[in-house]
């Protein structure tokens, strides 16, 4: 084989198995939907991927078209003890019932193909099937033991960071206190507040009816 030939074949095979096929870019890419989650401390971009996950995906954005994310913070900041660098944040309603949609079927990494990478977005969920509803979170470095794998269900990644990583190690740095369980340690002293979240693509589907987080706000005002 030629050595230009040779070369051509080592470029070509390093862009296929490359980060550029595995996330999509800060632009309008076919389907994914962006999401800026406008914080207290910068923006982070988020995009859904509509096609292997879409149960997960139209979850996530109706939280986000109905407003539901909006004045709710990043509650948790899971440091790896052996690399403090690496772990996962954790936002959305917590344990605010008023913001909750019904839970969502499960849709494992077996199954979407959605591995926990470096910069995935993923649901946060009880210890049990079918009960997402509201919280995410963001990985930094690869978490592999979040994936699915024989009888064990994993958690449902869906989506990928596109812009804003340093905006998530920034949270992912905040001082923690409290907790329990797994989560022991890992609240966030101060949480990030999550001032807005709202989608760069596509028309916004709302769901109809009261709001019901709202209607404080409105006798305040």
């Amino acid at each position: 084989m030629r050595p230009a030939v040779l070369h051509y074949l080592v470029l070509l095979t390093t862009f296929l198995s490359g980060p550029a096929l595995a996330l999509p870019a800060n632009r309008p890419t076919p389907g994914h939907t962006r999401v800026a989650i406008e914080t207290s401390v910068g923006a982070i971009v988020v995009a859904t991927d509509d096609k292997r996950a879409p149960v997960t995906s139209a979850n996530f954005l109706t939280y986000v078209d109905d407003g539901r994310f909006d004045g709710v913070t990043f509650y948790r900041a899971a440091r790896r003890k052996s690399a403090p660098q690496l772990g996962l944040i954790q936002g959305g309603i917590d344990t605010d019932a008023r913001r909750s949609l019904p839970p969502i079927r499960h849709e494992p990494t077996t199954r979407t193909g959605i591995r926990h990478l470096d910069a995935t977005l993923s649901m946060a969920r009880p210890d049990r099937a079918n009960s997402a509803m509201g919280n995410f979170f963001i990985t930094v470095g690869p978490t592999p033991n979040m994936d699915a794998r024989g009888d064990y269900i994993g958690y449902a990644a869906f989506g990928h960071v596109v812009a804003g990583m340093d905006v998530v190690k920034r949270i992912l740095a905040a001082p923690t206190c409290c907790g329990s369980g797994p989560m022991r340690g890992q609240m966030i002293v101060k949480p990030i507040r999550i001032i807005r979240a709202r989608r760069l693509d596509g028309t916004p589907h709302p769901t109809r009816g009261v709001k019901p987080w709202l209607l404080g706000l409105r006798r305040k005002s």
